[in-house]
């Protein structure tokens, strides 16, 4: 059972990682575009689906209360503050989602709020990731850094370096939604963020072999690691020459192939630690919690699907609903943002009507 909700909350990080990532990326792109039609459209493509995104960061933080609550108290005793402004930041670009349509004269606030909560929110998980990395002070069980131990220039480097990888991500989804001038951009943007990319990789990398990180030696113990990389690297050659052909679909899931292969290379360089190098997984199991939460093993898999299911009707299906109730003449009552793609050019943004 330790074992299954283990993998449970793997799945869970991985996907929050790759569904928000994009989420997040768009948001960081999103501040540095200052024509409204192109901010439009940029919003338009994570309209119907920015808020489910999130789910999954609260159903990873529900495993590590009801699982593993010791690995949930030592890790937001040690995060408490990043973690704090992560949230914040989710809070604030959530917030303004949803209120910059109802401004003009102060419009700008909500469109800085929005492309700072992403940006604050990636660069304390890429913060977070690398403390994670390099190791936190803990003595028999117990963080002992105190509010700032987990402050490193490494954990710096790790929140810039991430955030240039959801901006990738972000610029590819992009690529996926948008037409016109969105794509455009989007498309001279990569070139510029696999650079950088590659450039945090490399100094990553030589400032573990610098630093003799303690996650280097199980790359040596464990070789079968290496299969991990080798799939991000034939994954951007891939990517790369999607690119260059201009293959619109590819390039997203090209990149969170890349994602996906550097989760799990982390994710099996850590096992069996649950906060590396310090607290293993099954010593840190609450049994009585784990035979509550095993009771419905198929019920998480059961709402992924349900949630899929209905993200897959709200793209697929809003647009014919809206023509169906208009035809009708039957009285809006609420809202809500489609994202569709226009016969001429960028993504827009079209209201559908609910009765």
């Amino acid at each position: 059972m330790v074992t299954f909700w283990v993998g449970i909350l793997a799945v869970s990080v991985l996907l929050y990682v790759l569904l928000d990532g994009f989420d997040l990326g768009v948001g960081i792109l999103f501040g540095r575009t200052g024509d409204e039609a192109r901010r439009h459209a940029m919003l338009s493509a994570v309209a119907p689906i920015w808020d489910g995104n999130e789910t999954w960061l609260v159903v990873a933080g529900v495993i590590l209360w009801g699982a593993f609550p010791v690995v949930y108290a030592t890790l937001f005793s040690a995060f408490y503050l990043p973690l704090l402004l992560m949230l914040a930041g989710l809070i604030l670009r959530g917030v303004a989602f949803e209120y910059r349509y109802k401004t003009e004269r102060m419009r700008w606030i909500w469109d800085t709020s929005f492309a700072g909560g992403s940006l604050v929110a990636a660069f304390m998980q890429g913060m977070t990731v690398g403390a994670l990395v390099e190791g936190l002070p803990i003595t028999n069980g117990q963080y002992t850094g105190g509010e700032f131990g987990w402050f490193s220039a490494f954990a710096v480097l790790c929140g810039l370096g991430l955030c240039l990888g959801y901006a990738l991500l972000g610029a590819c989804w992009l690529i996926r939604k948008c037409e016109g001038d969105v794509r455009e951009a989007a498309y001279r943007l990569i070139p510029y963020l696999s650079v950088g990319l590659l450039a945090f990789l490399v100094i990553v990398f030589v400032y573990a072999l610098a630093e003799n990180l303690q996650v280097m030696h199980r790359w040596l113990e464990r070789p079968y690691l290496f299969f991990f990389p080798a799939i991000g690297v034939i994954a951007a050659l891939v990517a790369a020459e999607s690119v260059r052909s201009r293959r619109d679909g590819v390039p997203y899931h090209m990149v969170a192939l890349i994602f996906a292969a550097a989760f799990g290379t982390l994710a099996i360089s850590f096992w069996p630690y649950m906060i590396p190098f310090s607290i293993r997984s099954r010593r840190t199991a609450f049994k009585p919690r784990l035979h509550v939460l095993g009771r419905g093993p198929l019920r998480l898999p059961a709402d992924a699907a349900l949630h899929g299911h209905q993200l897959h009707r709200l793209q697929r299906k809003g647009q014919t609903h809206t023509r169906a109730l208009l035809k009708q003449r039957r009285r809006p009552w609420r809202m809500a943002i489609i994202a569709v793609r226009s016969p001429g050019g960028s993504c827009l943004a079209r209201p559908a009507w609910r009765a």
